[in-house]
């Protein structure tokens, strides 16, 4: 009985020192700042504010005068605020975790995916920026509306993934997808 009391204490007490250095984790990040973003050649001075994703499992920052992030039962969306016309198609960054299949064999699931929709998928590629791990790109066209995929798989950390999994449209490239690519940079895992 005292062993297992023992166990238990120090079982419990491990569980309150990790929450606590995951909160003191979160705790480092400011609520906003500024940040300086190349967006169609020009640099732009934009204020972003910090979001949790689904079971504060991630942090990242979004610029709330032109996005929302939506958290979702399976996964977190980022979208404009305002509307597209429907002439264009989607503008949203899915953020989804898969806890059990580490990137290097869930990116085969993935590219299958996607090559159904883009069928003229770019070949996976190991990138370090703006997230570590792989990415996938494609282009339904080329036209100003064809839609673009931009995908990441990275770790979770553990076991698993996340995926990262942007649609825009060509024209909005150097806008949407310029952001996208900037608010993936403040992308944190705090689990």
């Amino acid at each position: 009985i005292t062993v297992a009391a023992g166990i238990l204490i120090t079982l419990s007490l491990q569980t309150d020192t990790v929450s606590a250095f995951v909160k003191e984790i979160k705790e480092m990040f400011v609520p906003e700042k500024q940040i300086i973003q190349n967006i169609e050649g020009t640099d732009e001075e934009t204020e972003v504010q910090l979001n949790e994703g689904k079971d504060s499992e991630y942090i990242i920052y979004v610029d709330e005068t032109r996005y929302e992030l939506t958290n979702g039962e399976n996964s977190d969306v980022i979208s404009t605020i305002i509307p597209l016309p429907e002439k264009y198609p989607e503008v949203t960054m899915e953020i989804r975790q898969v806890a059990d299949e580490k990137p290097e064999d869930l990116v085969k699931t993935i590219e299958a995916e996607l090559k159904k929709e883009f069928p003229e998928l770019r070949e996976v590629e190991e990138v370090t920026e703006p997230v570590t791990g792989f990415n996938l790109h494609g282009a339904a066209g080329n036209e100003a509306d064809s839609k673009i995929v931009n995908a990441y798989v990275i770790s979770n950390g553990q076991e698993g993934s996340f995926v990262i999994t942007q649609y825009y449209f060509l024209e909005a490239a150097e806008g949407h997808g310029a952001r996208f690519h900037r608010m993936l940079e403040t992308f944190e895992i705090v689990k």
